[in-house]
């Protein structure tokens, strides 16, 4: 039954990396007042401003796919009783 949610974890993934991409670029106009992100590889941008989007990009990136696995793996364990991830470990071991 875990096998079946296979295809579910793949459109979990794009649903996640679509809206974690609106939700960054959204932040990053109102936080820096630009419309694009500076790239490592750019050369006329700073150091500071490359980190910084980097990391908001991974925490957002992060949070983002975390929510939605979480919502997808409800969602199938509310339809087919069977939890997709790893089962949980007995306390106390």
């Amino acid at each position: 039954m875990k096998l079946l949610y296979k295809p579910f974890a793949v459109i979990a993934g794009i649903v996640a990396g679509k809206a974690a991409g609106k939700i960054f670029d959204g932040l990053w106009r109102l936080l820096a007042r630009e419309t694009q992100a500076p790239l490592a590889m750019e050369q006329n941008r700073s150091w500071i401003g490359v980190i910084l989007a980097s990391t908001l990009k991974g925490a957002v990136f992060g949070g983002v796919r975390a929510f939605v696995d979480r919502a997808f793996a409800t969602g199938y364990f509310r339809r087919t009783g069977v939890w997709p991830g790893k089962d949980a470990k007995p306390q106390g071991d």
